[in-house]
Parts: C-alpha cells; structure tokens; sequence
C-alpha cells in the first residue's frame, strides 16, 4: 500500500501540484455535505491535490486577482483528470474526480452552496493542514493561499498523518478585514454574507437585474444594458464564479508560510 501511495504521489508533483495528501474515506467528516458514499458507493480513499494561489490574489484589481485564480482552476482541472486517469489504468481501479468549485449544490434550502465533496475537510482528513479562524485550510508550507482538488478511488490506502500544530495565531485580522462580517460566529462562515460581496456578480445580482429590466421602460432598458454592472454580469455568465473578493486569506498572517 506504501508504495502505491508513493507512486500516486510522484506522478502528481511531477505534474507539477505543490503538494499531496490521501484519506481513507472513514477519516473524511464534513458536516453538511452529502455521505460520500451516495455519490460513489464503492469508494475508499480520498486523493487531494494542493496549488498555490498566485499573488494575483494580492491585486486591488479585481481583474487582475481573479484572472489568477482561473488560471490555478485550470491548471488545477488538469492534474487532477491526469493523476485520476493515470490511477484508473495503472491500478486497474475506478477514479472519480473533483474539481474547486464545482459539484456543489445552490438553492434557498443549502442558504447558499455546498460542496458535494468538501475539499477543506478532504484536506484536513488527508494531512494538508488545519482549519483557521476563517475557516479555511493552512497548509503547513502554502499557508491559507491555497486552492485544493480530490480525486475518489475505490483503491484502498490509508490515510496520511494528521497535521497537528495550529498554524492559526488567533489574531482574528480576517475577521476584521471580511468586508461581508460573514466571519462573526467563530467556526461558521455565514454563506449569504460571503456570497454577496465575493460574487456580486452571481446569481442573486442576475436574478435582481433581469426582475428589474422586464420591468423597465425602452429608454431604461438601454440604459441598464450599457451600465458596467449588466457588463460584469454579462463576464459572470461565461467566466463561471467571478470572485471579487480574497480578504479572508490575502491578510492571514498565515497566508504563504515561510
């Protein structure tokens, strides 16, 4: 089993990832997502991948910042399938992959979205990191500034150790800092809170401004399809998850470890 661990893990960095961790399925908890044995009943293990985030995240330009972020998405979508496919025929076994942000479910039920699979709580199961006051993942070297994919095998390997210090200091600056006070309730993020002001070009603004142009008069109508707001939702529309907002890990103390 030791090797075969070892051998996952070498074909991942030489992709390229930055770090790699495995779970048995029994040591991934996540409180609100499904029991991962209702997406894959025959599953085992939980492959996760680690990418640090670019300093783009560090841009008071938007753009600039998330147009980072889409590139360690991309990136990040082809590891994982290549790692995923090289699992299923190496091993002869089933790999099923997941990528950052999606599946997750949205509706007025789930107040917001949840993760199919949690990548925050694969990670902590498979010896990435701990969870901070901001209720992200630090990794031991990436520090917050860390994005995560998994990969679900019914290959049985055991999970890696734990990571057992607290990177977090408790300074409470994300706190502070989140500009939606999404991080009030120590242990929760308040989702609605988070969503409005990192995506205000999601779901909710698509929802108002459509209600609003069906509504309005022709001279309105033209006026509201020439504003930058109908613009940025128009680059929602094909971009995917437009995040404006990065505070929660960009002023961590704990951010990129040294």
């Amino acid at each position: 089993m030791l090797v075969l661990k070892e051998e996952i893990k070498k074909v991942a960095m030489d992709l390229g990832v930055d770090d790699v961790g495995i779970a048995d399925v029994s040591d991934y908890q996540s409180p609100n997502s499904p029991d991962l044995k209702s997406i894959y009943p025959d599953v085992k293990s939980i492959v996760v991948l680690a990418y640090k985030e670019l300093s783009n995240c560090e841009s008071e330009n938007m753009q600039m910042a998330f147009g980072g972020r889409l590139d360690v998405m991309e990136f990040s979508r082809s590891c994982n399938y290549k790692l995923g496919r090289f699992i299923e025929r190496e091993f002869g076994v089933k790999a099923m992959t997941v990528s950052p942000s999606y599946p997750l479910e949205m509706s007025y039920e789930t107040k917001g979205t949840v993760g199919d699979v949690s990548l925050r709580h694969a990670a902590k199961a498979a010896g990435l990191g701990n969870f901070g006051r901001h209720n992200l993942i630090i990794h031991p070297k990436l520090g917050s500034k860390v994005v995560f994919t998994a990969i679900l095998t019914n290959l049985k390997l055991a999970s890696d150790p734990d990571v057992m210090e607290d990177f977090c200091t408790g300074c409470n600056i994300c706190v502070k800092k989140c500009p939606a006070n999404a991080l009030e309730k120590e242990g929760k993020t308040d989702a609605m809170r988070c969503l409005k002001n990192s995506q205000p070009y999601g779901i909710a603004s698509q929802v108002k401004f459509w209600s609003r142009f069906a509504e309005a008069s022709v001279e309105e109508r033209q006026k509201m399809v020439r504003d930058v707001h109908f613009w940025r939702l128009y680059q929602a529309g094909f971009l995917g998850f437009q995040y404006f907002c990065f505070e929660c890990f960009k002023n961590c103390p704990a951010g990129e470890m040294k």
